[in-house]
């Protein structure tokens, strides 16, 4: 720090002794690590949910996750659970339910719950436990077969979108690595950016995916800043097989792309990792949030 530079901070110093703290809190950009922010997509702890859900919901809150993102929506229940029992759930470990991945029901027309499908009693269900987002969570072979199918998803994500700006909930597209494959000229992934209404829907940017797709997610986030308020954080391994790794274990420059936080219009992130080599999932999430104490957003 030059001299003049620190003059001026001393100078600034002074002066805000006689400001309100919490006045301060909201008026001053910090960096703040990023840990106390983390949220955990519980489609990493799958099989223990299906066991015991109520326990694996306390072991989550006591590693320090805050956040959670859920999936497996059906009928008005996660894994059999009644939306009133998830929110006593929750309530019990001081925990925030931000999110859901949702599919689109066309590939599983019968599912109830689905964006085709009794959508607007599954955003109901979504808005009652406090989820701030929902998610498009994943495209199956069948639906993505052509650019149309895209024109298509868009159209639906759109319609979707409407019903949740009516419950106060943002509709959002969750990605992996295909939607960035060229596809009939067109990388699908700018055909939905392109497509969707900027204000229904968002997008939860899969940081894993982008980086295995040699994607640079933060070129995204200067060229559609604002667009990207839910990412998915999980480390990808170094090698030819590119493996799921615990957050800070793998090759992912986490803190250039948490130092363009504000641009993306980051609103919460996930630590997710579909598959452990361990296979102890809890081990691998609690190095994950360990590491994200290190780590700083501006």
């Amino acid at each position: 720090m030059n001299r003049r530079k620190f003059i001026q901070q001393a100078g600034m110093t002074s002066a805000l002794a006689f400001i309100s703290p919490s006045i301060l809190s909201s008026c001053i950009p910090q960096n703040q690590a990023v840990a106390k922010d983390a949220g955990l997509q519980l489609y990493t702890l799958r099989e223990a949910l299906e066991k015991d859900f109520k326990g694996t919901i306390e072991r989550v809150a006591k590693i320090g996750y805050k956040y959670l993102e859920f999936f497996n929506y059906s009928d008005g229940k996660y894994f059999g659970n009644s939306i009133k029992e998830v929110k006593s759930i929750l309530e019990e470990y001081d925990l925030k339910a931000k999110s859901s991945h949702v599919l689109t029901g066309w590939a599983m027309p019968k599912n109830i719950g689905t964006m085709t499908n009794d959508w607007e009693r599954a955003v109901a269900d979504a808005a009652e436990l406090g989820q701030t987002h929902i998610a498009c969570a994943y495209l199956f072979d069948s639906e993505r077969e052509s650019i149309d199918d895209y024109k298509k998803l868009s159209e639906l994500l759109n319609a979707c979108g409407e019903t949740t700006k009516e419950y106060g909930i943002q509709m959002a597209y969750h990605n992996h690595d295909f939607e960035f494959q060229t596809l009939e000229s067109e990388i699908p992934y700018d055909l939905l950016l392109s497509e969707c209404d900027i204000e229904l829907v968002k997008f939860e940017l899969d940081l894993y995916w982008t980086a295995r797709a040699g994607v640079d997610p933060v070129a995204y986030f200067k060229e559609h800043a604002g667009r990207f308020p839910l990412w998915h954080v999980k480390d990808m391994g170094a090698g030819e097989e590119q493996f799921f790794s615990a957050v800070g274990e793998g090759v992912i420059d986490w803190q250039n792309i948490f130092n363009h936080a504000s641009t993306a219009g980051l609103k919460q992130f996930f630590v997710e990792q579909d598959d452990t080599k361990s296979g102890k999932p809890f081990e691998e999430i609690t190095k994950s949030y360990k590491y994200l104490k290190g780590i700083s957003k501006s």
